[in-house]
């Protein structure tokens, strides 16, 4: 077996039906053999039974299932499909993600040429074909920390001493030698799953990627930025401003201080409390500006969205069946070359027609928000909810 993926979902259905379809065309395209485990955290939205029926056994024997009766969290979820993995690699995908066709050959190509490899993460993009700055991140050594906290690392980002954190001072379209792989897409290598445990399970949502990239670099093992790139565009549901986010971000930060830098925990820790005070102002205020603002603009709340959408004229068809009940004001092309129209706001494609490398070509040249269609089953997918 070459790779084991294994994506933890929890009530993102739609979005991990997408997600398995490029990584089922990622893997044909690179003439690999894969087995996928979905670990479903007692979703509310019936989302086992969905995909069973959406990728049955007798066409998708590879495809494998683990229900648990409660949300065990990201760390333990991913354990359990790592006990039960046979691949020389093992993939930690997040469901809200799309591969492109070249994205598995890539990474396991530059995997084989790799001594004592530990993890390797990859080029992501979000919603508006961004570069993601978690693509590559720093060791967050108390220094590290300070500097991301205090707002050094914002203020001189492609500094060696203070943007260490992101490390915005490589190349991102060259490959690169990093410490912290994301666990929205960790390629690791089984044997050092084996050498260094999988993840800890004292963290519960945030955390693990970082402690576990980390006793990789401990164990003598090396992790890998590669350029090959994938879509991350849900992510920006975790609301990263709000007091919730912050204080559950920050408190892993503390679990990982106090695992690997104890003598520090207690300095740290006062300022981890000060920044998720902060931080919780901040959201505060956003919060009722937001009110404020929404409230000023009640008349814009009904206005249509402007999409434009690329397929054939039979997609163009089936879409423009739902526009109005879905709220949209669509224009049409054919061709990923033709001009986009300037008061668009989201450019979709049509999924099944195009493949996902070129989509997100054309998402990073073009630069406006994405939406992938499926005129098969009538679904339209968006960074901020699904239409159907």
């Amino acid at each position: 077996m070459d790779i084991s993926i294994i994506i933890v979902s929890y009530n993102v259905r739609d979005y991990l039906r997408q997600c398995l379809d490029s990584v089922w065309k990622s893997a044909v395209k690179g003439n690999l053999n894969v087995e996928v485990f979905v670990v479903d955290n007692n979703s509310s939205d019936n989302s086992v039974d969905y995909l069973i029926s959406a990728f049955p056994e007798d066409q998708f024997p590879q495809l494998h299932f683990i229900s648990n009766q409660q949300n065990v969290g990201f760390g333990h979820a991913n354990n359990q499909a790592v006990k039960e993995s046979q691949g020389k690699y093992i993939l930690f995908l997040n469901p809200d993600t799309i591969i492109t066709e070249n994205t598995l050959r890539d990474c396991f190509d530059f995997a084989e040429r790799q001594k004592d490899l530990g993890a390797m993460g990859v080029k992501m993009l979000g919603a508006k074909g961004e570069f993601s700055l978690e693509s590559r991140r720093g060791l967050p050594t108390p220094w590290v920390a300070f500097c991301k906290m205090s707002g050094l690392s914002a203020f001189f980002p492609k500094s060696r001493l203070f943007g260490k954190y992101y490390m915005q001072y490589l190349d991102k379209e060259k490959p690169a030698e990093i410490e912290i792989i994301s666990g929205a897409f960790m390629f690791c290598h089984s044997d050092a799953l084996k050498m260094c445990g999988g993840f800890d399970e004292t963290f519960f949502m945030y955390g693990e990627d970082i402690d576990l990239s980390y006793r990789f670099l401990l164990a003598g093992r090396h992790n890998w930025y590669v350029p090959t790139p994938i879509l991350h565009y849900k992510g920006e549901s975790t609301k990263k401003g709000s007091f919730k986010y912050v204080h559950a971000f920050y408190d892993a930060m503390l679990i990982f201080f106090k695992k690997h830098f104890h003598k520090a925990s207690l300095m740290l820790s006062i300022l981890v409390k000060a920044a998720i005070l902060f931080r919780a102002c901040i959201a505060l205020v956003q919060q009722k500006v937001q009110v404020l603002l929404g409230r000023l603009n009640s008349s814009k709340d009904n206005a249509p969205i402007n999409v434009h959408f690329i397929g054939s004229l039979e997609s163009q068809n089936i879409l423009l069946e739902h526009s109005d009940s879905w709220g949209f004001k669509v224009t049409c092309g054919t061709s990923m070359d033709e001009e986009i129209p300037s008061q668009t706001q989201i450019v979709a494609y049509d999924a099944e027609a195009f493949s996902y490398g070129n989509i997100l070509n054309d998402l990073i040249a073009k630069y406006y928000a994405i939406g992938t269609f499926f005129p098969s089953r009538h679904t339209m997918i968006f960074s901020g909810g699904i239409y159907k």
